[in-house]
């Protein structure tokens, strides 16, 4: 093959051929059937005579009278010129006495691939060699380094999370939003840490909250708000962190995360101001898991609930009577009654027929994937976890009559062809 200190690009093209065809005549075809197709300044005899095209490498078998193959061709052409010889080997339909066909598969930037080894090299360089002095090229250097935060980015449990390689030793672990979160955080040497990909939270991470100290530590923007609810319900929580408002962790600096992890606050200041309450226990869904201090002040800050009674007023010689009857218990919602039972604390969902049969089940993080591609005769959906606008969209899309979760999250739209119940409502 042509020498690569001169090679730029590499074509590579596949042939198949309706009869028994050998090297050779592959060659001859190419070479014959694109002389004088493209001009003198493109003609394969001449740019290989001056060295601007390679040695051309064939490979082709042949199994039940019929020949495949593939082609190599090196060019030291720019890439228009490169592209235009390349488009040219597809109308060759002939080799030899046999009707052919050459399909362009690839155009190798031989360049491109000495950058990959350049980059691997550093990378084993750095992280067994690297001595005293940095290399010359910040654009490398960043990438570089970024290719070891990622190698040292371990992840846990079955759904494979994101986490850093201290986070199971560590007595105390951040928790933050996303993958990039880690990474950024793993820049800056703290290696604790974990994420949750989002408002719904792994509950790989909720048990691990129950057996170590916990920040978390979201951005500073509505979804890490959200977020950090989520997790005051869920999960065990001691500490909270916030990025400054606007900014995202993946973005922060040292001194800003510095900042941020030391004017963390205790859960016990933040309950009021993300409205987490234990008002009635609930029959389905993820009840706060507080410890009992937090318990017990979030009980204090709850008003007791009134009995009901009837009251007797004199007003006047007149007496008023005030009946307050207690809301009655609907049947329909009393059916789903067993299947809330079922899936308290388990985070898990289940697809009924009309007869209240379970007809399919998944985990609530997959609830919007298995609504959207499942196909069968679905009237009700039971899960552990928070109705959403979007759950609720698919439902009214699939004719889903009845939704039953752990409460409503910030529903704008309500379709009346869906009925909406919560634990509070059965």
């Amino acid at each position: 093959m042509q020498d690569t200190d001169t090679t730029k690009y590499i074509i590579h093209s596949k042939i198949n051929a309706d009869g028994i065809i050998e090297r050779p005549d592959i060659v001859g075809a190419i070479f014959g059937q694109t002389e004088g197709l493209l001009g003198t300044d493109l003609d394969l005899r001449d740019l290989q005579k001056t060295g601007r095209i390679g040695r051309i490498e064939v490979m082709v078998t042949a199994k039940g009278g019929k020949s495949k193959g593939s082609i190599l061709i090196p060019s030291s052409l720019d890439r228009i010129e490169t592209s235009i010889l390349a488009a040219s080997l597809e109308t060759i339909d002939r080799v030899g006495p046999c009707s052919a066909r050459i399909e362009i598969m690839q155009i190798e930037d031989v360049r491109a691939t000495k950058r990959k080894q350049i980059v691997d090299r550093a990378k084993f360089i750095l992280t067994s060699m690297f001595d005293v002095n940095m290399p010359e090229s910040q654009e490398i250097a960043d990438e570089v380094r970024e290719s070891v935060r990622i190698e040292e980015m371990i992840y846990y449990g079955k759904n494979k999370i994101p986490c850093g390689p201290n986070m199971l030793d560590s007595d105390a672990i951040i928790v933050v939003e996303g993958r990039a979160d880690v990474l950024n955080l793993l820049r800056y040497g703290i290696k604790n840490t974990i994420c949750v990909g989002g408002t719904n939270v792994p509950s790989e991470v909720a048990e691990l909250t129950k057996k170590k100290t916990v920040t978390a530590f979201t951005d500073g923007d509505r979804g890490g708000e959200l977020i950090i609810k989520e997790l005051l319900q869920v999960a065990d929580i001691d500490f909270i962190a916030r990025a400054p408002d606007g900014k995202s962790v993946e973005d922060l600096v040292q001194r800003e995360i510095v900042r941020a992890l030391r004017q963390k606050l205790p859960v016990e200041q933040v309950i009021d101001r993300y409205s987490v309450r234990e008002s009635k226990p609930s029959n389905i869904g993820r009840i706060s898991r507080l410890p009992k201090r937090k318990e017990q002040r979030a009980e204090r800050q709850i008003p007791a609930v009134a009995k009901i009674q009837k009251r007797s007023v004199k007003q006047r010689g007149i007496v008023a009577v005030e009946p307050e009857v207690p809301p009655t218990t609907s049947t329909q919602s009393q059916r789903f009654k067993p299947h809330v039972d079922a899936l308290v604390g388990t985070l898990g969902a289940r697809l009924l027929d009309t007869d209240d049969n379970i007809v399919g089940e998944t985990d609530v993080r997959d609830l919007v994937n298995t609504l959207k591609d499942y196909s069968g005769d679905v009237k009700s959906v039971v899960f552990d976890g928070v109705i959403t606008q979007r759950i609720l969209d698919i439902a009214a899309d699939k004719e889903i009559s009845n939704l039953v979760g752990v409460k409503v999250g910030n529903v704008t739209k309500s379709p009346s062809a869906v009925k909406i119940l919560t634990a509070s409502g059965l």
